[in-house]
C-alpha cells in the first residue's frame, strides 16, 4: 500500500456501454468487426459471467486464502485476456490484521494479490486469474501480481529473513508461471508504477538481497 495508504480503484468498476452491446450491436448491424482478443476481454467484464473457481483455491501451494472483497478487484481470466508480466513489490504501512482488514472493506477500493507476513506466512486474497486494484494505475493492474509485505517502510527490521525468503519463493514461481525475466523490469516497486503517488517498498528495501534470492530460488 505504501506512504500513502489511499489507492483508488483502476477506473473500470462498471460494466462500459461497448461491452453491453456488443452482442447484439455486432450481430444486428454487420458492421462491427471485433477481434478475437477484444471479444474475450469484453465477454469477462459482462453480467453474470465467471470462470468456475474451486472455492478455497490458491495458486501458490502453502499459501493460505482469505477472499478480498470482490469490490477491490475485478474478475478476468489472465493470462488469456491480459498477459501477465509484472510482480509489483508492495508494503502494507501496518500490520498484518489490519492489511487483511482494509482489503475485506468494499470501501478501500484496493486488494493485493498476496501479502507475506514478517514470519513468512503468505496469505492469497485474490486469484491471479483477476484483476487486483494495488497498483493505482489501470494498465499495471491488468498485466501484474500485485504482493504486499506486513511493515512499514521505514523501518528496516520489519524486513526479516523469513519475509525475504518467502517472498522471493513466490516470486519466483509467479516469474516461472508467465515467463518473465527474473529482472528489475519485470520485478518493480509500488513506487515505480507511472502515475502512482506511493514510496513503498522504501528505500530500506534490499532490491540486490531479494533479486539474487528469487533467482536462486527459480535456478533451483
Amino acid at each position: 500500500m505504501g506512504a500513502n495508504q489511499a489507492v483508488a480503484g483502476d477506473g473500470d468498476r462498471r460494466l462500459g456501454r461497448r461491452a453491453l452491446l456488443v452482442g447484439g450491436a455486432a450481430a444486428a448491424a454487420g458492421t462491427v468487426a471485433l477481434t478475437r482478443d477484444e471479444l474475450s476481454r469484453l465477454y469477462w467484464r459482462l453480467p453474470g459471467v465467471r470462470k468456475a473457481r474451486v472455492a478455497g483455491a490458491v495458486d501458490f501451494r502453502g499459501a493460505r486464502w482469505v477472499a478480498a472483497s470482490p469490490a477491490n478487484y475485478r474478475t478476468a481470466d489472465r493470462p488469456s485476456d491480459y498477459p501477465v508480466d509484472r510482480v509489483v513489490v508492495h508494503v502494507t504501512q501496518g500490520g498484518y490484521a489490519s492489511a487483511v482488514k482494509a482489503f475485506q472493506d468494499p470501501a478501500h477500493q484496493a486488494a493485493a494479490h498476496y501479502i507475506v507476513r514478517q514470519d513468512g506466512r503468505i496469505t492469497q486474497l485474490v486469484r491471479e486469474l483477476d484483476v487486483a486494484f494495488h497498483a493505482g494505475n489501470r494498465s499495471y493492474n491488468e498485466r501484474s501480481v500485485g504482493i504486499e509485505h506486513e511493515g512499514f517502510v521505514d523501518r528496516p527490521e520489519d524486513f526479516t529473513d523469513a519475509m525475504y525468503a518467502a517472498s522471493a519463493r513466490l516470486t519466483a514461481a509467479i516469474c516461472r508461471r508467465y515467463g518473465m525475466a527474473v529482472d528489475r523490469e519485470h520485478v518493480i516497486g509500488h513506487a515505480e508504477v507511472p502515475g502512482t503517488d506511493h514510496t513503498d517498498p522504501g528505500e530500506h528495501w534490499d532490491w540486490e538481497r531479494y533479486m539474487g534470492l528469487v533467482r536462486r530460488v527459480g535456478q533451483a
